[in-house]
């Protein structure tokens, strides 16, 4: 299954005209190798190689480069564009913009030197380098959000646009609020397995509420430490990977989300993550950490709450509060979230702004933009 913002990203240019190729990296090894869907042809490259494992994935990544180098050059008749998905795939379309005349649109995820989290600070500061000398050289800047422009201060991009990690449109009046009011509290988290997600803190919380419930599912790095203590509680049931269609259909009836990334982390101090968009979209509150990007777009508008990040008290009274909210009170923050989302961060705006960038870079090749 593509990333989200890929698959999102690609179903829009395919509606705007443009034939899309998806190539990812199938590091399970247990993927199609050609996929049809009906807005892209998907194609996976084979390489086996763990997630979150720091330096020691290295031989995989640089043999996912020259894979990627290759399938580049044989279908090289085959594209003008390249959209390079983070610094895993954008030096493979560097190159094929130099020897091939192809136009790159580097699509910055998140900043790739600070988010190696088991990585020397000598390498990840080499790679900031490389990063941020690429970023001048493609055709167009993908930033998930305005404060990114801080994280990549140095580089000098051609052209940016800021495409917000906001869900495709989907039926609303399917997630209308139906948890009970009262004592009781159920809680939601879909995404990566690390400790510096704030997951220990609530898991401390889920032990002190054992009428409380907790829906978790994803994968990454620290999951079989996070899962050691998730399956020890009654109260908390682990989903595993699951696809996007069932992440969002999970987040629709928990009564708040959480996004309590650890802001020592470089890469959380600019996170702008899928759950804060989603929460809005769904019409649910959401819990951030402070210092982590996402605490301006929560307080300016109302959509949630900000606590200390590793502050378990703090964590605790605000799901009390929502806990005992009337089923009035979540109808009324329903529909203030919805109208906010509505208003500042759909994805038709999103998708409006993606076209746009489109039409500046095919502008520059000799195969005009779609009509």
């Amino acid at each position: 299954m593509p990333d989200p913002r890929v698959e999102k990203e690609a179903r829009a240019l395919s509606r705007a005209g443009y034939k899309v190729h998806v190539l990812g990296w199938d590091r399970s090894g247990t993927l199609p190798v050609i996929e049809q869907r009906s807005y892209a042809t998907i194609e996976r490259i084979r390489l086996r190689a763990m997630f979150g494992s720091g330096i020691r994935n290295l031989p995989h990544l640089l043999r996912w480069q020259a894979r990627l180098t290759c399938w580049l050059w044989l279908h090289r008749q085959e594209y003008d564009i390249i959209h390079a998905c983070d610094f895993d795939t954008v030096l493979p379309a560097l190159v094929a913009k130099w020897f091939l005349g192809k136009r790159v649109v580097y699509d910055i995820f998140d900043f790739y030197a600070d988010m190696l989290r088991r990585t020397p600070n000598i390498l990840r500061q080499v790679i900031r380098r490389v990063d941020c000398w690429v970023i001048g050289r493609v055709d167009g800047v993908i930033l998930a959000d305005e404060n990114r422009k801080e994280q990549i201060k140095g580089a000098c991009p051609k052209v940016v646009e800021y495409i917000y990690n906001s869900p495709e449109p989907i039926n609303t009046s399917e997630y209308e609020v139906t948890s009970r009011s009262g004592p009781g509290l159920h809680v939601v988290y879909v995404g990566l397995l690390q400790v510096e997600r704030g997951l220990m803190q609530v898991l401390k919380v889920m032990q002190r509420y054992p009428e409380w419930s907790l829906d978790l599912a994803g994968f990454g790095g620290d999951e079989q430490r996070i899962l050691e203590i998730a399956r020890s509680l009654n109260n908390v049931r682990f989903h595993g990977r699951i696809p996007y269609e069932t992440a969002l259909n999970l987040s629709a009836r928990a009564d708040i989300l959480f996004a309590t990334y650890d802001p020592a982390v470089p890469n959380h101090r600019w996170s702008s993550p899928n759950k804060l968009f989603e929460a809005m979209m769904l019409g649910k509150p959401i819990i951030v950490a402070r210092g982590t990007g996402t605490d301006r777009l929560v307080e300016q508008y109302g959509l949630g709450f900000v606590v200390d990040y590793g502050d378990s008290e703090q964590l605790e009274a605000v799901m009390r509060r929502v806990a005992a909210w009337s089923l009035e009170e979540k109808h009324r923050f329903a529909e203030h979230s919805r109208a906010i989302y509505r208003e500042f961060f759909a994805w038709e705006k999103m998708e409006a702004r993606l076209i746009r960038l489109y039409g500046r870079v095919a502008a520059l090749t000799s195969v005009p933009a779609p009509d």
